[in-house]
């Protein structure tokens, strides 16, 4: 009777469930799990490279086909290091031309904001004097500096006199009057300061 009770799968249960094992035991890995694998396994330029670092009496004792690999290697990497190099020089000087280009663009609107302001149309709480403040402020963090004031001695490499007048009692060039107020970014003259400049009298 118990023997009648216990049946035993068919022969087309046993290959489907065969099926559903194999099937199941070579599905690929999840998809996020193969990515972690691979970057795992990934090897970074800066990781060869490091690689390579060793002290000469190293790279000489080495065998010959080591020796020849670890000097390629190392001139890579001072390859990789040049190019590196010049790749950032090059990003901040395009930085700074373009902070240059922008700033240029504005002088004029400074020029025209220091004309009213010697004229008392900048007074204290009005909305042009808000708006002065604002773009005063922009072009002072964009790194701007404004240069050459009258009492200062006149530097040619910095100055472009446009009046010698001749004054008793100096010594030596000074600026009388700014005409034009002079700019620089950094190391960048955006634009020359033009002046009158006090000449000692023969």
């Amino acid at each position: 009777m118990a023997d009648k009770d216990f049946e035993k799968p068919d022969d087309g249960d046993e290959v489907l469930g065969a099926e559903g094992s194999e099937a199941n035991a070579s599905d690929p890995a999840p998809q996020g799990d193969q990515a972690e694998t691979d970057a795992a396994d990934e090897l970074t330029i800066e990781d060869i490279l490091g690689a390579a670092q060793s002290d000469e009496a190293a790279v000489a004792d080495a065998p010959e086909e080591e020796h020849d690999l670890l000097l390629d290697l190392k001139r890579v990497q001072a390859e990789y290091a040049n190019y590196r190099r010049r790749t950032e020089d090059q990003r901040e000087v395009e930085l700074a031309r373009a902070k240059g280009s922008v700033a240029k663009g504005l002088l004029p609107v400074l020029d025209d904001l220091d004309r009213a302001e010697k004229h008392g149309d900048l007074t204290e709480g009005s909305a042009l004097s808000a708006i002065a403040e604002k773009l005063r402020g922009v072009v002072t963090r964009l790194g701007v500096e404004r240069y050459a004031a009258a009492g200062d001695a006149f530097d040619p490499q910095q100055h472009e006199a446009i009046f010698q007048a001749p004054t008793p009692g100096v010594t030596e060039p000074t600026i009388l009057e700014v005409v034009e107020t002079g700019y620089r970014l950094g190391d960048i003259e955006l634009r020359p300061a033009k002046v009158v400049v006090a000449v000692p009298a023969e």
